[in-house]
């Protein structure tokens, strides 16, 4: 394998031959052109005398670490391309996205492996070199000869990551656009794992990548992201933008989020959510946060008090979308004040024609939307809750507080 390849510290200097074996100049950096091939080096960059040349990768015979040799001599003056990723320019030191072990990077050199293409050498972006072994190319590129430096280097592991598995991060929309950068692999990963790469970058670039991405996948990204942040990327964002991620988010996170901006950003976002997740969030943000209507969420799922088994079982069909996160469901009375709460595990245990009455228990605790916030933890604590019923001032069921928004409550402390 060590034939077959070329670091980018090798390539960049690497004498070029004309047919007669002429040098005529050396090569100062090399670029893809991502729309014809993600991965086959396109163009090489020659500086001769006054003016920088362009190679194409069809004009090349062979390429090692003996100089690039060509097998035709037209060659045309450099221009810059909108549409090439240069890897000297771009990429190197830059910091990019490794997918697979979901961190940011900087990248200290790149593997270009050597293959044969209708009877010529090409280069392929092989792998990014973040590692002691590219560093160590580094420095003593133009000191030593590439032959001497790849045996120094011999007993140093290499550390470096598949090219498939880079994200490159570009906050020009346009020419993300034109270099084909996506972030279809940064919306395969879990949110958690994403907000922790999103935190290490830069206020630009995490704007280029919540433009990009789903907005279901930036809401559950977003929510895991710092207070701070989060005020940073949707203030960065424009308020259509925003609002479509707000609206994906759970209704009491939504509040959260808003209630952390400016009041004039939060109403321009507020302006162009839909109707229902608007109401929801507003009602939200009336509460202060220290208080249970400031910690509870309106998703939850509630059946008259009158109703059967079957009659749960298609409310919970109808939200699907909760069902991750429920444990129970809660009964209700004509007023829409609270009359019993039924466990989940029991309506798979009992007939479909059960009254839900004959399942349902009694609620540990509940609490008004007025109830501090260390109480709502203090009873928490004490019956070892999962969910919280909270009451409006007329004792109607207004929302839920889950563990999950008490443990986040303790982390801040």
């Amino acid at each position: 394998m060590a034939e077959s390849i070329l670091y980018l510290t090798e390539l960049v200097g690497l004498k070029v031959f004309d047919l007669k074996g002429r040098r005529i100049g050396r090569i100062k950096d090399a670029a893809l052109v991502p729309l014809i091939d993600p991965v086959r080096v396109d163009r090489y960059l020659v500086g001769g005398g006054w003016a920088w040349l362009t190679i194409r990768h069809d004009q090349v015979r062979s390429i090692s670490l003996d100089g690039l040799y060509l097998r035709d001599e037209l060659l045309t003056p450099y221009h810059d391309d909108e549409y090439m990723l240069r890897l000297v320019r771009d990429l190197l030191d830059q910091q990019i996205i490794d997918v697979q072990g979901r961190k940011v990077v900087r990248v200290t050199d790149v593997t270009l492996l050597i293959s044969q293409e209708a009877g010529h050498d090409v280069l392929r972006i092989w792998e990014v070199d973040i590692g002691l072994r590219s560093m160590l190319r580094r420095l003593l590129q133009g000191v030593l000869p590439p032959r001497w430096i790849r045996r120094i280097q011999a007993p140093i592991a290499p550390r470096s990551i598949p090219w498939q598995f880079c994200n490159i991060v570009e906050p020009d929309p346009q020419r993300r656009l034109r270099l084909n950068i996506s972030h279809e692999l940064l919306a395969q990963m879990h949110p958690a794992d994403l907000a922790d790469i999103v935190e290490e970058l830069s206020p630009e670039d995490r704007e280029a990548i919540f433009e990009t991405l789903d907005s279901e996948v930036a809401a559950e990204a977003l929510s895991e992201v710092q207070p701070e942040i989060q005020a940073q990327i949707l203030e960065s964002l424009e308020a259509e933008k925003a609002a479509e991620i707000i609206e994906e988010m759970a209704p009491d996170e939504a509040a959260d989020v808003l209630a952390e901006l400016e009041e004039e950003t939060s109403e321009e976002i507020l302006e162009e959510m839909e109707a229902e997740p608007k109401s929801e969030v507003q009602e939200l943000l009336e509460f202060p946060d220290d208080t249970a209507g400031g910690l509870m969420t309106t998703e939850y799922v509630a059946v008259p008090e009158q109703g059967a088994v079957a009659d749960a079982l298609t409310a919970l069909k109808g939200n699907e979308e909760l069902l991750e996160s429920l444990n129970a469901l809660f009964l209700i009375d004509a007023e829409g004040r609270l009359s019993g709460v039924v466990p989940l595990a029991r309506l798979f245990i009992a007939s479909p024609q059960t009254p839900l009455r004959a399942i349902a228990v009694a609620p540990a605790a509940q609490v008004s939307v007025r109830e501090r916030q260390d109480r709502v933890t203090e009873l928490f604590d004490k019956y070892n809750l999962l969910t919280l019923p909270v009451l409006d001032e007329e004792g109607r069921l207004a929302g839920v507080i889950t563990a999950d928004d008490v443990i986040s409550i303790l982390r801040k402390r």
